[in-house]
């Protein structure tokens, strides 16, 4: 990726929360707590499903995909939201600006992608379950999540290349929490609407297509569970999907608003508290949706639970014997 910045500026000063600046050891203790559950319930969600063979279904092979996806997402910014928390110098360069937006849309477009194939994967198997297992297959699972990683990889490269060709000539302080493109055009000291138009036409397709996509999934999931006579069975069928519209609703909510508009102007307290949402909150609450709402995850994980105990009691065995 080539970059040809003729600007003045080598460094940007995130400034994160100035209005709480009373409160940042508090913030960070909580935010490092928040990222430690985040980084542990992925882990944990990734490594139960890739272990036990009972789980090794289309639908728990992409929610392990998700949580592999959310351990990068968040490693993207809230290491260093954290330190900006504890330091009186919130510096990042200009390259680590460039990087940190890069890397926090690819994988945030490649969440969009990921949640679409988890909306269609729902629907095939209420809607279509005959023939759902012959669609199906683990190979079709591995190339439609391929497929997302490398949509999503691609996906902002044409945005941070016109950024990275904007003269920074003026102030260097991002409004915002950490490294994105509405605060990066606004300090821009140039005409930037070339950049806006290029980013609401991406992200209107990127979010709006996959967000369309997937409400009409689930239209269509919703119909079909309707239609079930009994009351047992339109449970049973509306507990797949549950956890995944949660999650949908609440990411697709929050982004919606935030990178959808013909504007660079912005309200920097909403976008703010939206940020959390999308870049803290969201990954937070994934593993507490597909964990504690799950049977058959919290079953697989009390039997790799009981099989470290097992284990555990024999190494000890085999020293006493020793």
């Amino acid at each position: 990726m080539e970059i040809n910045n003729q600007s003045s500026v080598t460094e940007f000063i995130i400034m994160g929360f100035p209005n709480l600046e009373g409160f940042h050891t508090l913030l960070f203790v909580l935010l490092l707590l928040i990222y430690l559950f985040t980084i542990f319930g992925n882990v944990v969600i990734f490594t139960v499903i890739r272990s036990d063979a009972r789980l090794h279904t289309p639908m728990y092979f992409f929610i392990s995909i998700l949580s592999f996806l959310e351990i990068w997402y968040t490693a993207a910014t809230i290491p260093k939201m954290l330190s900006n928390l504890l330091s009186k110098r919130k510096s990042i360069s200009f390259i680590g600006c460039l990087l940190q937006t890069y890397f926090f849309h690819s994988l945030g477009a490649t969440e969009c992608y990921l949640l679409t194939a988890m909306a269609y994967d729902r629907y095939l198997a209420i809607c279509n379950p005959l023939r759902y297992p012959a669609i199906m297959t683990m190979r079709i699972c591995t190339r439609m999540a391929a497929g997302c990683w490398i949509c999503g990889l691609l996906g902002p490269v044409a945005e941070i290349i016109l950024v990275s060709k904007l003269p920074f000539c003026g102030p260097n302080e991002i409004q915002h929490i950490f490294c994105d493109f509405p605060p990066l055009l606004s300090l821009a000291c140039t005409d930037t609407s070339i950049n806006v138009l290029v980013d609401f036409i991406i992200n209107a397709c990127k979010i709006l297509v996959t967000f369309l996509l997937i409400l009409v999934s689930y239209f269509r999931i919703i119909r079909a569970i309707l239609k079930i006579r009994t009351s047992t069975g339109r449970r049973k069928a509306f507990s797949t999907c549950a956890a995944h519209l949660t999650v949908v609703l609440i990411f697709f909510g929050s982004i919606l608003f935030m990178y959808v508009r013909l504007t660079k102007s912005y309200s920097l307290d909403y976008d703010r508290a939206l940020a959390v949402v999308y870049a803290v909150l969201t990954p937070f609450l994934n593993p507490i949706i597909y964990s504690l709402r799950n049977k058959d995850i919290k079953t697989a994980l009390k039997r790799m639970i009981q099989k470290l105990k097992i284990f555990t009691s024999d190494a000890e065995g085999a020293n006493d014997t020793n």
